[in-house]
């Protein structure tokens, strides 16, 4: 296979020799972990494919093929196109805040032609494109300098504030742990972390009084006493944590979930599908289901530690780590460990976006797989 890999570098390939290259266990993977979603949202919706499971799973077929197109595009074509994502992606977070479509109590889509997407999502592979091409080529001792920091932290906080303000703080969270989690893998100096670690802790507070919003706070206070107001404020995680419980060892069976079949269990279909499924599977299908999680993290880091280019092992460990974050931020919100933020479950919950963009970001990976081989010049990062 590694011979095959570096003749193909040699030679202009075809798409079938690229397509012979795709990690087609990795995308099994995907695909059984996705599978377990639409059954979850089928027994959500008392064992029926509408509302939610019909669309879902085209969706994800869209996105297989948006994938396998990822997945065999030039990787030195994506790192052309990444300021231009990140210029879109950035455009359109304003559009939201001007005109974007009010949900749930937030401002988080936008409406194009027929079309309702939520820019943040799109905002997330966008920076760790952009991030990656900034800081290729960049040495260690480069990335510590105050203006490449400057210049990269820049770019994280302008789409956290757009995202900020729609409110959005979970996805706010994760382009901020995307972006500081590339600088910290480019190479930057503990020295700049440390206090930076400080000063976010200095910030906590002048961002509880004049940052975060009513309902924000609520969900803060409710995480530290849920039983305070519990058919109130509380009533979201405690019910959670009565179905995560009521699951047992082996769980009550698939379709006899009562939480989510009697709607105690608040948005079922996105936020809290990972409650259903461990009330239906219990202890045993959750920890199968992580273990499969952390199969496709692995895969992801073995095809970051193999490629060439400084901009393709960014890349493919931004993905990964995007992916890690959406995991540990909703299981551990689900389970009370941390305030209700509002984060899906990646291939699990249902939503058009979240699903489309982390499609995308496994082709992006797949891509820096297929073209693992292929040496782009140091000189050819940064700002062009």
């Amino acid at each position: 296979m590694a011979i095959r890999a570096i003749d193909a570098a040699k030679r202009n390939v075809t798409l079938a020799d690229k397509l012979l290259e795709v990690n087609w266990g990795l995308v099994l993977l995907i695909t059984v972990i996705a599978c377990a979603g639409f059954a979850m949202l089928y027994s959500v919706a008392g064992g029926h494919f509408s509302p939610w499971a019909t669309p879902q799973i085209i969706r994800f077929i869209v996105g297989c093929g948006i994938l396998v197109a990822a997945a065999v595009t030039d990787i030195r074509w994506w790192m052309r196109a990444a300021y231009p994502a990140y210029a879109i992606s950035l455009l359109l977070l304003v559009a939201v805040v001007v005109a974007g479509h009010v949900g749930l109590g937030a401002q988080r889509w936008i409406a194009l032609g027929p079309v309702e997407i939520q820019p943040s999502e799109l905002m997330k592979i966008s920076l760790v494109l952009a991030l990656a091409r900034f800081l290729h080529g960049k040495s260690v001792e480069d990335v510590s300098r105050p203006l490449t920091l400057g210049i990269g932290l820049a770019m994280i906080a302008i789409p956290a504030l757009f995202v900020v303000m729609e409110p959005n703080l979970g996805t706010t969270l994760i382009i901020a742990a995307d972006g500081v989690a590339l600088l910290f893998l480019a190479g930057l100096s503990w020295w700049w972390i440390t206090p930076a670690l400080a000063g976010v802790a200095v910030a906590v507070p002048l961002a509880w009084r004049f940052v975060l919003h009513d309902y924000q706070k609520a969900r803060v206070m409710t995480f530290l006493n849920p039983e305070s107001d519990a058919l109130g404020a509380g009533w979201n995680i405690t019910q959670a944590k009565i179905a995560i419980g009521s699951g047992g060892l082996s769980g009550k069976g698939f379709l006899q979930g009562t939480q989510s079949r009697l709607n105690f269990l608040p948005e079922k279909q996105t936020d809290f599908i990972w409650t259903s499924f461990c009330e239906e599977f219990g202890f045993v299908g959750a920890v199968a289901l992580l273990i499969l999680f952390a199969v496709v993290i692995f895969y992801g880091v073995q095809i970051a530690m193999s490629a060439r280019s400084q901009f393709a092992r960014l890349l493919a460990m931004g993905i990964i780590l995007n992916f890690f974050f959406y995991i540990l931020i909703n299981a551990s919100m689900v389970m009370g460990l941390i305030p209700v933020v509002g984060i899906p479950m990646p291939l699990l919950s249902y939503g058009g976006t979240a699903m489309l963009s982390v499609m995308f970001g496994f082709g992006l990976l797949m891509s820096v797989h297929v073209h693992r081989q292929v040496e782009i010049p140091r000189h050819s990062g940064g700002i062009i």
